[in-house]
């Protein structure tokens, strides 16, 4: 048996859960899992098949024979083949905790998907990447160099056949046109002070005000800074004996969870836009 995924959002009305598990018995093909959400305020209808086939067929053929369904229902769809391993791209600057923590989530197998190289506007952290074997590849940024080197940023997305772009603690704004040509393919983490707390020490600025909560959100990266579409977010409880550091030391432990969940879902295939929310199937 081979493996497949389905996605698909389209507005919701009566017969669509019947199409597609008609469409699939037409195939021969055994429903393992599906998880659905109407969604009442968008009146729009989410549906995640995971199913087998005993023969296996390429993802454009399903596509292609699946569009007489997905037309009648004006459907948003997606087929995807398990047994291919999602490509990431990792951006980092100078806090490694998300990077380390992802690339011993990928080499240890506990997520489908593979690391294809780990950009830094630093050096910082070349030797952490390569000894996981993997290209580091050095990409300074200044105000005058920022078209270039976002040219040279997407130009490695495009050869390397990228399927996700992870800002694991990168400290650069993207601009607007990056943003867009990686819509619904790049994820960010930051921590959930923001807007309060901006800057490179925000766990310092939480201590001074005493907060008693800290936290990190994952979202999907588009123009609007640290305002894309929420995917997860936690928090963990802090009080008056902690310093700075001890914010700092669970905040990161935090914005790590936090972005390996975003990115292991994204990758199965469990996320479907709902307008500027999220539908995530667990």
């Amino acid at each position: 048996m081979h493996d497949y995924i389905l996605t698909l959002s389209c507005p919701d009305r009566m017969g669509i859960v019947h199409t597609v598990s008609s469409w699939l018995l037409t195939h021969h093909g055994n429903i393992v899992h599906a998880q659905q959400f109407g969604d009442p305020e968008s009146s729009r209808f989410f549906l995640r098949v995971h199913f087998a086939l005993p023969v296996a067929e390429p993802v454009e053929s399903l596509t292609a024979d699946f569009a007489g369904a997905a037309e009648r229902f004006e459907m948003e769809y997606r087929f995807h083949d398990t047994a291919r391993k999602a490509r990431l791209l990792v951006l980092v600057s100078r806090q490694g905790h998300c990077l380390n923590d992802l690339l011993f989530r990928v080499s240890g197998g506990q997520m489908p998907a593979e690391v294809a190289g780990v950009v830094s506007n630093h050096e910082d952290f070349r030797l952490l990447a390569e000894s996981h074997g993997l290209p580091f590849h050095h990409l300074p940024v200044s105000a005058e160099t920022r078209a270039a080197q976002e040219a040279q940023l997407l130009a490695l997305v495009e050869r390397e056949r990228v399927d996700l772009v992870v800002l694991a603690r990168y400290m650069q704004i993207l601009s607007p046109a990056l943003c867009r040509a990686l819509e619904g393919r790049a994820i960010n983490i930051h921590h959930s002070f923001l807007p309060g707390f901006k800057g490179a020490r925000p766990y310092y600025q939480a201590h001074a005000r005493g907060v008693k909560l800290i936290g990190a959100t994952a979202h999907y990266v588009t123009e609007d800074l640290d305002e894309g579409p929420i995917i997860e977010q936690d928090i963990g409880r802090v009080d008056h004996a902690m310093g700075p550091a001890d914010l700092t030391r669970i905040g990161s432990d935090i914005e790590s969870v936090v972005l390996s969940r975003a990115v292991r879902w994204h990758v199965e295939h469990r996320i479907l836009l709902n307008d500027r929310r999220t539908v995530v199937f667990r």
